[in-house]
């Protein structure tokens, strides 16, 4: 065709566009409905998990693939735990070496009391000795006034006197040294069992990690797709795969103030699906939005107020969800029927839902 045919023929091929437009638009759009209900367009939508990496480290293995449904307490990822089962052996070791510094520091406080019981027999043996030593120099300090001694007699008694108290003070500093003895082991044994208490608190962590490092499905659901790959390495808190959990899906509409503001939570909704608009499907209104999506520069008429849009969504019953939940899948469009006024019958075409 020349180009001047085509110049000739632009208009009717445009109109043609514009029905063909027109009545494939009239297609999607929802039937007409009986005073009492609503109409919009949305698509399946469900809440998405985002399984990622507690702490920072390599991805070992990816047990989960795309499309797989998995169960909760599903393993679906494992990271490297090769450094932290070295450090928790580590700290195992440092246990074990905490352990031993207890066994020492008890020995120590042992002896320690031993040394102690020693020195206060020694004081008293030192004390005996200075008693008697007193007691004979002062008879002979008596003896020594009536002549009956020599004077050599009388200063060596004076003499073993000032031994025998010189003997007491050093057995009673040899106490004293054996009870500084005993508080500094009993401070060895405290610092013992607190290393022992540290060295189980670094396992605790450790094994808490590696518990960590094996990350499970939180709940039932579907893998929606991979976000990282074997061998990767993620930081703290990143994210390695999305699960999509099946057991609450529902379908996000908006609708204008006219009707938002008749729509009560739980009400009745209808869903038909793009895909298979021969099946009905029953969800109720779990929320309605309190503040308008869309909203234009200035509000000053009912024309602009109703370009005011609320959002709606239509939650579907897990029963039904787990009786087909291998046919869920999130992102189909369709439409949502929602009735706003509780004593409005369906129409026959939305009246049969699946069970």
């Amino acid at each position: 065709m020349s180009k001047s045919n085509i110049r000739k023929f632009a208009p009717v091929i445009v109109l043609v566009a514009l029905v063909v437009g027109y009545l494939g638009w009239t297609q999607l759009q929802a039937p007409d409905l009986p005073e009492g209900f609503a109409a919009a367009n949305g698509r399946i939508e469900a809440t998405e998990i985002d399984i990622a990496a507690l702490t920072g480290g390599r991805i070992a293995e990816i047990t989960a693939a795309e499309g797989d449904f998995v169960s909760q307490g599903d393993v679906l990822v494992q990271m490297d735990v090769v450094q932290l089962n070295a450090q928790r052996r580590q700290a195992e070791a440092q246990l074990r070496r905490a352990k031993i510094g207890v066994e020492t520091a008890n020995a120590l406080v042992a002896q320690a009391e031993a040394q102690e019981r020693a020195s206060v027999a020694g004081v008293e043996q030192a004390q005996a000795v200075a008693d008697a030593a007193a007691q004979r120099y002062a008879r002979s300090a008596q003896l020594a006034e009536s002549s009956t001694i020599s004077q050599q007699v009388l200063d060596d008694d004076q003499a073993r006197d000032r031994q025998a108290k010189a003997g007491v003070a050093s057995a009673e500093a040899s106490k004293a040294a054996a009870e500084a003895g005993i508080s500094s082991a009993k401070a060895q044994v405290v610092d013992a069992e607190a290393a022992i208490e540290a060295a189980k608190a670094s396992i605790d962590v450790i094994s808490a990690t590696i518990d960590d490092a094996t990350l499970t499905a939180p709940r039932d659901g579907r893998i929606q797709y991979l976000i990282a790959q074997e061998g990767e390495i993620v930081g703290s808190g990143g994210r390695i795969l999305s699960l999509v959990d099946l057991g609450d899906v529902y379908m996000t509409v908006f609708l204008p103030t006219s009707q938002a503001g008749r729509v009560q939570a739980g009400a009745e909704v209808r869903l038909v699906m793009d895909a298979a608009q021969e099946f009905v499907i029953p969800a109720t209104v779990s929320y309605v939005a309190d503040v308008a999506q869309f909203t234009p520069k200035t509000v000053e008429t009912a024309d602009e107020r109703e370009k005011l849009m609320f959002r709606v969504r239509a939650r579907i019953e897990p029963e039904l969800l787990m009786r087909y939940i291998e046919h869920v899948k999130t992102g189909l469009p369709g439409m949502a029927y929602i009735r706003l006024d509780a004593d409005a019958e369906w129409p026959e075409s939305l009246a049969n839902v699946v069970k």
